[in-house]
């Protein structure tokens, strides 16, 4: 190529560039397409939509919360959130979901994504998020009132407004109260017609303009409150909240019934000669069947008002390790793997049929059962408190997805370092059924 023409490279003003100069036009050049990428994937955040990411396999959901202490006046830092975000977006996480306003936690979820998206052009996250709502006298020590509701609700309807109307393109759900309407839920529960206010509230500053008109509104509570249970539920405000709220939020956990309502769970006499994998397969496989009968109660109840909108799984879970009711000295429901097949097969269960399912969740939280270290509330989560993946996930560690990522210094690895055999040894089947007189 000794003798070949050599044309001269152009700059600004037609003037020939030499080698410093062509290295400026592909900083340059790159400059705006990184600019542009950041600016195509920006408004690809702002223009997603809760009716487009709710039931989107490509959009996983979980239920969030970073605490790491027995106490929530201990707030996780931004800088923890931020390294939890990171292990959750690489799972394949797209939507957490936070449970009040109230405390700093949510606010900075909410600015630990903001932060990312701005430091990973191919960080993607989305919020749905909670808004507790409460009955008045609730957690005083005073007799509560579940028939008026807590001066304080406002004030949490009004902080969410502002997060939403701050982070549009991250906020894409609100959830007005959490099981707020099960009896069960004794020290805070309201009435149906509480938690219709404030929806009404939020459906109308949407139609005002005040709120993106895609933000969706629900509130998140138990299948029962959602008119999937007892007929003491189906009351006239029930049925004005189903068709106010844009979908349906429900939450199912068939864990809890293994004592409560054990109709589905233990074996039969004619499986107690199978393997104990084999046994606890087949109970688990009834415990997903189980959740499965409760969401077609919720949608059984909406379509007998005529009412046809989506229906998505808030909340459903299974403990890891319990030393009460759930454990081996009660239904022996709880352990790494039992918990395990339920994550796995639920999800196999909603992304084929493109339903949200907002595991409960995460991390491990001690604060929840604070004078209990062992009870189960403590131990929902998919990683330990230190960070270690249990075995639901075991696979994703080895497919190398958190390579480099940390939980407070600690990288993730397996929980019983990986031993399976070790993991089973100490699970035991559960109890079999015992056949009725």
């Amino acid at each position: 190529m000794k003798n070949a023409v050599k044309f001269p490279l152009w700059g600004l003003g037609g003037c020939p560039l030499g080698v410093r100069g062509l290295s400026g036009v592909l900083f340059l050049f790159l400059t705006i397409i990184i600019f542009q990428s950041c600016n195509t994937m920006n408004q690809t955040r702002k223009n997603m939509t809760a009716a487009q990411i709710l039931g989107n396999s490509a959009y996983t959901a979980i239920s969030y919360g970073g605490y790491r202490t027995q106490s929530r006046r201990v707030q996780p830092t931004v800088a923890q959130l931020k390294e939890d975000l990171k292990t959750l977006s690489a799972m394949g996480i797209r939507i957490v979901r936070t449970y009040n306003v109230h405390l700093p936690h949510a606010i900075n979820v909410v600015k630990a994504i903001s932060e990312l998206n701005k430091e990973q052009l191919d960080f993607e996250m989305y919020v749905m998020l909670g808004a507790w709502i409460d009955c008045k006298n609730a957690w005083t020590g005073f007799e509560p009132n579940h028939y008026e509701e807590s001066e304080r609700n406002a004030t949490e309807i009004a902080h969410a407004v502002e997060l939403a109307q701050k982070y549009p393109e991250i906020i894409k759900i609100i959830a007005v109260g959490n099981e707020a309407m099960v009896k069960w839920a004794a020290d805070y529960y309201v009435q149906p017609y509480t938690i219709l206010k404030w929806v009404n509230h939020l459906q109308e500053l949407k139609k005002k303009g005040e709120l993106s008109k895609d933000l969706w509104i629900t509130s998140s509570d138990n299948f029962a409150s959602w008119g999937g249970g007892d007929a003491e539920y189906h009351v006239e405000d029930l049925n004005k909240l189903i068709k106010a709220v844009d979908y349906i939020s429900m939450h199912t956990y068939p864990m809890h019934d293994t004592h409560y309502h054990p109709v589905f769970w233990g074996i039969n006499e004619e499986e107690s000669g199978k393997s104990k994998e084999a046994q606890i397969d087949l109970a688990m496989e009834r415990s997903v069947r189980y959740a499965k009968s409760q969401y077609e109660s919720v949608k059984k109840y909406m379509q007998s008002l005529e009412v046809e909108k989506p229906i998505h799984i808030g909340e459903t879970g299974w403990a890891s390790a319990a030393n009460e009711l759930y454990g081996n000295e009660g239904s022996k429901a709880t352990d790494e793997y039992k918990s395990g097949l339920f994550y796995k097969k639920m999800r196999e269960w909603t992304d084929k049929e493109g339903i949200a399912c907002f595991y409960f969740e995460a991390f491990d939280e001690i604060w929840k059962d604070a004078a209990n270290p062992g009870g189960s509330e403590n131990h929902f989560g998919l990683f330990t408190l230190e960070g270690k993946a249990k075995w639901a996930i075991w696979d994703l560690v080895d497919k190398g997805v958190f390579k480099n990522l940390t939980r407070d210094g600690n990288p993730i690895q397996k929980t019983y370092n990986g031993d399976f055999k070790k993991l089973l040894n100490e699970v035991e089947s559960p109890p079999v059924k015992t056949p009725a007189p």
